[in-house]
């Protein structure tokens, strides 16, 4: 039985969920097996090699030696896991994040100390512009009319 997501219709946005956990589960294993010193040696010295020794996806394994990050969480990887392969390389996560979103690291880190990016054109879809309308903690709307 396929369970109600109504957060897939945030455009954009992959949820880390059961569904993802299960189809990204060898491909995070692997990540986290790049905490040893020793497997980032093995990777880093035939990077092929080393993934073909995880039941992964081709699709994984591609994105990966792409160092396709997005396509990577879209196949069910997990950030925090993925940050593993960017240590790997010698990356922070904020250089990781920059690249994830189409911008140097400087760009990522002044947006973010900025307050983060805008929230038009990030809503869920059929959000209206009204945005407190629709966070607004349960039982308190209509409560400043009162």
């Amino acid at each position: 039985m396929a369970l109600d997501k109504p957060y897939k219709d945030i455009p954009g946005t992959t949820i880390f969920d059961a569904e993802q956990s299960r189809k990204g589960y060898w491909l995070n294993q692997f990540c986290m097996s790049l905490m040893k010193a020793d497997n980032r040696a093995r990777f880093k010295a035939n990077e092929r090699a080393y993934l073909d020794e995880w039941p992964m996806t081709e699709a994984q394994k591609d994105a990966v030696l792409a160092r396709d990050l997005n396509e990577c969480i879209r196949l069910g990887g997990n950030i925090y896991f993925l940050a593993k392969i960017g240590a790997t390389d010698g990356k922070s996560f904020q250089q990781m994040a920059g690249s994830m979103t189409g911008m140097t690291e400087d760009e990522y880190r002044n947006m973010m100390v900025a307050g983060g990016r805008s929230v038009e054109g990030n809503r869920r879809i059929g959000e209206d512009g009204d945005a407190q309308a629709h966070h607004q903690p349960q039982g308190q709307a209509g409560k400043k009319d009162q």
